[in-house]
Parts: structure tokens; sequence; C-alpha cells
């Protein structure tokens, strides 16, 4: 068993950002924050400045359980927003769902459920993604479903059928992404390129790459064949190790809305920042 899986049934404070995707342009934009202690007795949500640029650019509006974009909200209990996000012990087909996302026969956080699932529901346009809570040296390790692979060619939706569980990975940066630009690739060891890691990982994946490159490593968890649905077909572990100054996930848009820390760095020059890792990375031999 896995180091990560030996922390699911050990709750502590969590953190997690809620996204939202513009299906016009097909963006997402990180517009919400949920933070949960320990005893998960003590709930708060937060909308970030995220979604003021969403609302000012696109026309986001705020979710009906949470109408005023500049109020904190704080509960006793999950908000029903994230709560019906997570599947109930009490469904069937319950044990099958904890299968696909590798934690059959354990009695996982629901919190925990919802840091690898991420919350998908067809009918709206929302996703949940956990924060990254690197350790005291700066590494940290992320489970996540390979996205975009029904967009790779033939021979690499072929290879991916083939992929086993413990099978290495390599992760490599993209500059010509048509939708962001700069992307993080996933690639199996013969060079196929299967899709691609969230983009809520990009930035920080960057760094880490452009810092201590040796110490990226993603693996194959599990392959989840038909039926299971397509946006949980391939579960990726990576690992890697931040620079002792970085915080993660600190852009503006991650910034709840009033906070005027200093430490939040523009988006503007986050753009700059990570062009400039990229080509770092992409000019190095070692790359």
């Amino acid at each position: 068993m896995s180091a990560y899986l030996v922390t699911v049934n050990t709750n502590k404070e969590r953190s997690f950002y809620l996204a939202w995707q513009d299906h016009a342009k097909r963006g997402w934009y990180p517009v919400g924050r949920l933070d949960a202690n320990a005893a998960r007795d003590r709930f708060s949500f937060c909308y970030t400045k995220g979604a003021e640029h969403a609302q000012s650019e696109l026309g986001f509006q705020p979710l009906y359980e949470f109408p005023d974009l500049n109020q904190k909200y704080e509960s006793s209990e999950l908000f029903p927003t994230f709560k019906n996000r997570i599947m109930t012990p009490g469904r069937r087909d319950f044990q099958n769902y904890l299968k696909l996302l590798d934690l059959e026969g354990l009695d996982p956080d629901p919190l925990e459920i919802l840091a690898i699932d991420g919350g998908y529901r067809a009918t709206d346009s929302y996703e949940v993604f956990p924060k990254i809570s690197p350790d005291s040296l700066g590494c940290f390790t992320t489970r996540f479903f390979l996205h975009g692979w029904r967009h790779t060619n033939p021979a690499a939706q072929e290879r991916l059928l083939a992929l086993v569980a413990g099978e290495s990975l390599y992760v490599t940066v993209e500059l010509t992404n048509p939708a962001t630009t700069t992307a993080v690739q996933i690639q199996s060891k013969d060079y196929h390129m299967l899709g691609w890691a969230p983009r809520y990982l990009v930035h920080d994946l960057v760094t880490a790459m452009a810092g201590s490159p040796s110490q990226l490593l993603a693996k194959i968890v599990r392959f989840n064949p038909i039926p299971a649905p397509s946006k949980q077909r391939v579960l990726i572990e990576l690992s890697a190790k931040l620079p002792s100054n970085r915080v993660p996930m600190d852009g503006e848009e991650f910034q709840e809305i009033g906070d005027s820390s200093s430490s939040h760095i523009k988006s503007s020059f986050k753009r700059m920042e990570l062009d400039a890792l990229s080509a770092q990375i992409v000019a190095s031999p070692d790359a």
C-alpha cells in the first residue's frame, strides 16, 4: 500500500478550491475555497478573486447556496454544494466506485474521495480540486485522473489500453497548447503522449520541474476500462518538490475576496513567471 493511501483514514485539515468552467471559451476559473477542520465539524466557504474575474469577464453568477461574493459562510456540516458531489456508502455501486479511485476495502474520509474524484457532475459547470499541501521540505504527492486522453492520436489511445498499475510515466512541458498555451503533458516511457495534468497543477508542476526535476515522479495507479466513466479512465499519482520559498497555488485568482495580502502574486506576473520557467525547462539539456 502506498504512503498516499496510508493517510486516508487519518483526518487532517483540508482545503479545496471550487472551479467553474465557461462553456463558451472552455476556460476554468477557481471561484471559491472550502476549508475543513480535522474534526470535520467546522466548514467554511468563501469566494476567491477568480470569481470576480469570471463575473466581470464572463458573467459568472454566485451559487444559490452562496449568494454573496463578499460573505464567508460557515457550517458544522459539509455544505450541500460539496456533499452532493460525493457518492454515499448506501449506494449499491459504492464499493465499485471506491475501486475506481483505488480506495477499495478502505473506509476513506469523504473529503479524500472528493480530492481524487473531483466531484464532477454532468449537470453543471463545476469541479473541485484539493489545495496542494507540501511538507516541511516542499515535497507533495497528489492523485488525479488523466485529462484530455480522448483528444490524443489513435496510437496513443491504443497505448493507453495497455497501461498497468505501477507503470512509470514522463512529465513534460508543452508550450504550444491551443487551449492554454502552457500545459503539462503525461507521456508513457515509450514516448506516447497520453494526455495532460489538470490545469490547476500546471504552474506548480512547472516550478517543481525547474527547481528539482529529478524529484518529479509520476506513475499509473489504476486503469479503469469501460464501463467506467471516461473521466475516470486513468488514475495517476504524482510526487514533486517545490522550492523552499514557494507557496503553492498563490496566484491572485486563489486569493480570498477582501484579502489584500501582498504574498499573492498578480495574474500577469504569474503568467510571465510561468513562461520564463517553461522556457528554462525546454532549453535545459536535461529536459
